[in-house]
């Protein structure tokens, strides 16, 4: 299991009490968008140190449609992985060890948000 499998059981087993049928769509939408800020601001790292560089390698309107190309399949990879058989094989590993890694939801969320505000940040800047 990666980090990313991880984090979706962690915010999966934190609303699975509270919203049983819910749980898995807000945790898929968690970790996609979690995956695609992250997407974000390694593609506006690269494009400023590109620039600073004085390189042009690609325009912004083909690095805007390669992001969103990117997302989509991420969505999709999500959607695929998290939603069947996978996800309850996945979650059989991660209940078979004898201390499953658990993270505080306040941290999870606020990581989402700090790369959120680091990409804007970022995205101003350029």
């Amino acid at each position: 299991m990666n980090i990313f499998d991880t984090l979706f059981f962690n915010v999966f087993q934190h609303y699975k009490p509270t919203h049983k049928k819910k749980a898995n769509t807000i945790a898929l939408y968690y970790i996609t968008s979690l995956q695609c800020s992250l997407l974000l601001l390694s593609g506006l790292f690269v494009s400023a140190f590109l620039n600073e560089m004085n390189s042009r390698t690609m325009s912004s309107g083909n690095a805007w449609a390669l992001f969103i190309m990117a997302s989509i399949f991420l969505m999709f990879k999500n959607w695929i992985q998290y939603s069947g058989k996978k996800r309850k094989v996945l979650n059989a590993k991660l209940n078979s060890k004898q201390k499953p890694e658990s993270y505080n939801i306040w941290l999870l969320w606020s990581l989402l948000f700090a790369s959120i505000l680091l990409s804007i940040i970022i995205l101003i800047a350029l």
